[in-house]
């Protein structure tokens, strides 16, 4: 009875950490980049685009399957940043929980 009291604990705690990192989540900013650096993508760590940048020296309608490209890499980046970044803070959050291998939070 004592340990599971101990895990209640531990699980309160936890659902605490975890309404708190997905408020940070919302907030941090991740920035995505292709085309070196001439295409860039801002979203949040939780996915939301927030903001484009295209350099001029791209808006040649001759190219305009170069820049759709440039744009969608810089989104891939960007998204893959902001995963990596989700999974720190959920690393942070569940350390020292007896979780089972593989067993990714939230469920």
């Amino acid at each position: 009875m004592k340990d599971l009291m101990g895990l209640m604990k531990s699980a309160q705690a936890m659902q605490a950490k975890m309404q708190d990192m997905q408020a940070e989540l919302e907030r941090v900013e991740v920035e995505g980049q292709s085309g070196g650096g001439l295409v860039r993508v801002t979203l949040t760590a939780k996915g939301q685009m927030k903001g484009i940048a295209i350099d001029a020296s791209l808006f040649n309608p001759d190219e305009a399957e170069i820049l759709e490209d440039l744009i969608v890499t810089a989104h891939e980046d960007a998204r893959k940043k902001a995963e990596r970044l989700m999974e720190d803070k959920m690393r942070d959050v569940t350390a020292g929980l007896p979780l089972p291998p593989g067993m990714k939070l939230p469920f």
